[in-house]
């Protein structure tokens, strides 16, 4: 195994050209479990810790502009108000000392169904800035998981950064784990309100082969929110809309049986999730709402 180790974002794009199959590593977290247990072996492996601009981010007047290799404590400690869902995902990812080194750019990367940021990115609506020498690109997150840990990236290109909007309402995040920390999830949900837009997305992990959104649900939800003028008189969401919702989710999962839990345990616990973390993102909105409408 050859470790090729660039000093610059120029030479790792060259570098990735002139070795297609070379597999990049920033925070190890995910490729050097893979390697210890002889799961992988790759020919080369293309180590990114020099490229300092994978860590920096830039938040904008619309959104933040996430380096690929920024820690998760850092999106905990300084984004949590710009992109609350995923810093509560970033919370749940496995213990500190891989939560100063693991990165959402490595989640991307891998495409692991359970990888914890992918709901939250799917809920959000954001997109993976990508790169080669031949130009970068923007592909949408709704595009960019294409099977089971496969994603859309060309075999010459790397992920250098990840936009996400600035949340314009409330977001949430729950993990079903075998226990609290240093897990990998048994199913993960995310839920975003966008009341610019009038609009709910939501994120489901490791419930299908590839992390996916409820897209059922979420028409339903749209039309029952807009329908029932709940945007606008901030009432309490109704329990039959709330299990309807919550039974739409549950229904667009796909889950396999495997050591860390059933099928149907998994689909059972999305809807659980779904539910909570709709009561609790619309009571959160109300409560701003109602804020909001005080002060004026």
């Amino acid at each position: 195994m050859d470790f090729l180790r660039p000093a610059s974002w120029e030479e790792a794009l060259a570098a990735k050209a002139e070795h297609p199959t070379a597999v990049p590593i920033a925070g190890g977290t995910d490729v050097m479990v893979e390697i210890n247990f002889d799961h992988r072996r790759p020919e080369y492996l293309l180590d990114l810790n020099r490229v300092g601009e994978l860590t920096d981010w830039e938040v904008g007047e619309d959104s933040v502009r996430l380096g690929a290799s920024v820690p998760y404590t850092q999106i905990m400690e300084h984004l949590r108000g710009e992109l609350p869902g995923l810093a509560l995902a970033s919370h749940t990812v496995a213990s500190p000392q891989i939560r100063n080194r693991g990165g959402v750019g490595g989640n991307l990367g891998t495409a692991s169904p359970a990888g914890d940021a992918h709901p939250a990115l799917l809920a959000a609506g954001a997109e993976v800035e990508v790169e080669s020498v031949r130009g970068s690109r923007r592909i949408p997150i709704d595009e960019f998981y294409t099977g089971v840990k496969r994603n859309a990236l060309a075999a010459d290109e790397l992920i250098r950064a990840v936009h996400v909007k600035k949340a314009d309402g409330p977001q949430q995040y729950s993990k079903v784990g075998t226990r609290n920390a240093m897990v990998i999830a048994v199913c993960a949900f995310g839920l975003a309100l966008h009341p610019e837009t009038r609009t709910v997305r939501t994120g489901i992990g490791s419930a299908a082969p590839t992390p996916i959104r409820a897209k059922a649900a979420e028409e339903f939800l749209n039309a029952a929110l807009e329908e029932g003028g709940f945007w606008d008189n901030g009432k309490i969401i109704t329990p039959s809309v709330a299990k309807q919702f919550a039974d739409l989710c549950a229904a667009s999962c796909n889950p396999i049986d495997d050591v860390r839990g059933t099928a149907s345990y998994r689909r059972h616990a999305v809807g659980i999730m779904a539910r909570r973390t709709l009561t609790w993102t619309w009571e959160s909105y109300r409560g701003t709402a109602a804020t909001t409408e005080g002060a004026a």
